[in-house]
């Protein structure tokens, strides 16, 4: 049975997927963190790049939180959780290579115009069913957690049939419509105003959700994946022009951005400095795999979850740095793959949890929580033969 819930789910697969393709393409300069020189004055720069560090961080935060409590639920129900293969991850780059080097021939040879208001029209769709996911989320925890009772949740089944076969079968209740109206508002504002605010809140959903579902299963993967969109992410922005001419004409909720002349122009501003969703989004997934590890070994703290996320933070900041010094925008991943696979690694070894670390796998977690399971049954089950 499909539930609402699977329906946005499969929808967010999509997005994740266009995403992580797109690593790199959040940029109308040469890179990834863009900024465009002489425009906005030092004070505005600074904010601007402040905020798209504090930006970068909250769906990274969220979503790794939420990505434990969704592999958790997934175990609980004995589903399967999909998970990227070392071999999907070592060819993921030429596949993500392939894919933006399509969109460059599109654009080059096909009208951009016709193409964006596809796209548009594409990531609209995209961006309503995933920011309403998000909202609904939020809405359910916030009622749970204020233990609000007087608000009413009219629930609802929508069944669509074809010769006795289910072709649609929807679950949802009066909290995801209000969710599914608000953001619809949102998309309209988008499509109309193209908003930078507008823009940010459907860069947040994509990431979140892209964070929470993408499971790499083990730290060995995620090392595969970083070190080839490191390359990746090298190649295509210093190598050639296609990162340069797809950024330039790829008009979608991508990437975050925040006006450098903010101090001036207020949220009317028009000269942004950007941070494209892969570059959240690839760190941000390897970042709560380690959350998990860390759920795993039932210490109480997050002790590698939060190296990684400083390790983040320290990465991001040293591409700012560096863009700043030599004035030329810089592909983010080159300086955070190190930083994010480095620092667990080395508090790993200083806790003495390195060769556990490079063991974890979530798939032999399911299965030893399916032994102990099956072990604590047996003695009832003994005892009920033996009555």
């Amino acid at each position: 049975m499909s539930t609402a819930k699977e329906l946005v789910d499969n929808i967010n697969q999509t997005v994740v997927e266009l995403i992580v393709n797109q690593t790199t393409t959040g940029d109308d300069n040469n890179g990834t963190i863009s900024s465009r020189p002489n425009k906005g004055t030092p004070e505005g720069m600074a904010m601007a790049y402040g905020s798209l560090v504090i930006m970068a961080l909250i769906p990274i935060f969220y979503g790794s939180f939420k990505s434990v409590g969704y592999h958790r639920e997934q175990r609980e129900s004995g589903e399967q959780v999909e998970a990227m293969s070392r071999r999907e991850a070592a060819l993921f780059p030429l596949y993500a290579s392939g894919a933006l080097f399509g969109l460059y021939l599109f654009f080059k040879y096909f009208s951009k115009e016709h193409i964006n208001l596809l796209l548009s029209i594409y990531f609209l769709i995209l961006g309503v069913c995933s920011l309403a996911s998000v909202v609904s989320d939020f809405l359910d925890n916030f009622l749970r957690s204020r233990n609000i009772t007087f608000f009413r949740l009219n629930k609802y089944h929508l069944l669509l049939t074809q010769n006795s076969v289910d072709m649609l079968n929807m679950e949802f209740d009066s909290k995801d419509i209000f969710a599914l109206i608000a953001c619809s508002g949102v998309g309209i504002w988008y499509i109309m105003k193209k908003h930078w605010i507008a823009n940010n809140l459907f860069g947040f959903s994509f990431a979140i959700k892209a964070i929470e579902f993408i499971n790499l299963n083990n730290v060995v993967t995620g090392c595969i994946l970083l070190c080839g969109l490191f390359v990746y992410d090298i190649f295509w922005v210093f190598g050639t022009d296609v990162m340069v001419t797809v950024a330039k004409s790829f008009d979608a909720p991508i990437k975050l951005i925040f006006p450098q002349d903010f101090l001036e122009n207020g949220f009317n501003g028009t000269q942004f400095a950007m941070l494209g969703l892969g570059d959240i989004v690839i760190p941000g997934i390897f970042i709560a795999l380690l959350l998990r590890f860390d759920v795993s070994l039932n210490r109480g703290r997050h002790v590698y979850f939060y190296t990684s996320f400083i390790a983040y933070i320290f990465g991001l900041f040293l591409t700012m740095v560096v863009m700043v010094y030599w004035k030329h925008a810089q592909p983010a991943l080159l300086y955070l793959v190190p930083c994010c696979i480095i620092f667990p690694l080395i508090s790993a070894l200083l806790q003495g949890d390195f060769f556990r670390l490079i063991r974890y796998s979530e798939d032999s977690l399911k299965e030893t929580q399916e032994n102990e399971s099956d072990e604590s049954t047996e003695p009832s089950t003994t005892s009920k033969k033996e009555n």
